[in-house]
């Protein structure tokens, strides 16, 4: 009888206190989806079931991943007045800078497993392919700017081969040549209604959400005021066409650190630059005081970003 009781009370305190935790979890909301979205000009449309659920899948998984998503927002203040302009003198639609967001998060130093680097995650023989320096002393698939015209040059010759946005984003994820086979083989026009890997898959998936949340923020609890924002650095730009015996000494001589040489320039690779060929680098060299918060302007490039 001892024993009974003994249970019973034990199996009620179990209960009490499973219930006090219950209390104390926080509500989860799942984002609302939409009929349709837009991207690159074009209205997509989630009516079917499995593009619903695609992109419920992407959304719901991007907006508690709060992390990254954050980090990505206030890199996008610092990255989006450089990379933004070179899209629209090539001709790509500016949505494709969220592809750059998926990629790496707007890390310019970001490094996968695969070895692929940058901003725009260019593998070493993709990078060489469209025309970015790569080797043990400059790699620029860790500049910005570099890296973003050679993405334009890839973006823009898959569109004239499959003519859609769509299609161009599964490409840059699992290459044109098997996207172009998947279309024909499927005998479909447009990447949305192919058969792929997961990870191709939900690639163009993760390119709506990551729209979605930076075109919205607070929508999803995301709240940033414009001081905590990154900002570019006010820099100074120099020309290098010789060689750099020692980069550290060159930085010095410039009024600057070797760390901050290689936070405002991490494509420089070494400590020192042979250029026997006499190519011409730009630099760029932060001017003093630049990277003080404290004598920085706060400027916001979207005011979707704050509240």
């Amino acid at each position: 009888m001892r024993h009974t009781l003994r249970n019973i009370t034990m199996a009620a305190a179990l209960l009490a206190a499973s219930a006090a935790t219950a209390q104390n979890f926080s509500t989860v909301v799942n984002p609302q989806i939409p009929a349709s979205v837009s991207f690159a000009g074009t209205q997509v449309s989630l009516d079917r079931d499995d593009m619903y659920e695609r992109y419920d899948r992407e959304l719901t998984s991007m907006a508690y991943t709060h992390g990254n998503t954050l980090l990505t927002i206030k890199r996008a203040n610092r990255y989006f007045p450089i990379l933004e302009p070179i899209l629209k003198r090539n001709g790509v639609p500016t949505d494709m800078l969220y592809l750059a967001c998926i990629e790496s998060y707007l890390n310019p130093r970001a490094l996968s497993g695969a070895k692929a680097a940058g901003i725009w995650q260019f593998m070493p023989s993709t990078a060489k392919e469209y025309g970015l320096e790569v080797n043990e002393y400059v790699d620029e698939r860790y500049n910005p700017v570099k890296a973003t015209e050679a993405a334009c040059r890839y973006l823009k010759k898959a569109y004239a081969r499959f003519g859609n946005w769509e299609s161009v984003a599964a490409s840059y994820n699992g290459g044109m040549a098997r996207v172009s086979r998947e279309l024909e083989s499927q005998k479909q026009s447009t990447a949305y209604d192919l058969w792929l890997t997961d990870e191709t898959s939900r690639y163009m998936f993760r390119l709506l959400a990551m729209k979605e949340i930076m075109e919205h923020p607070s929508a999803y609890g995301f709240r940033i005021t414009p001081d905590q924002l990154y900002r570019q650095a006010d820099c100074k730009e120099v020309t290098v066409n010789g060689p750099v015996e020692d980069w550290a000494t060159w930085a010095k001589n410039q009024g600057t650190t070797y760390m901050a040489l290689r936070e405002m320039n991490p494509w420089i690779r070494a400590k020192s630059l042979p250029n026997k060929t006499g190519k011409s680098y730009t630099v760029l060299v932060p001017k003093a005081g630049a990277q003080l918060r404290s004598k920085q302007k706060v400027t916001v490039h979207d005011p979707r970003w704050v509240k």
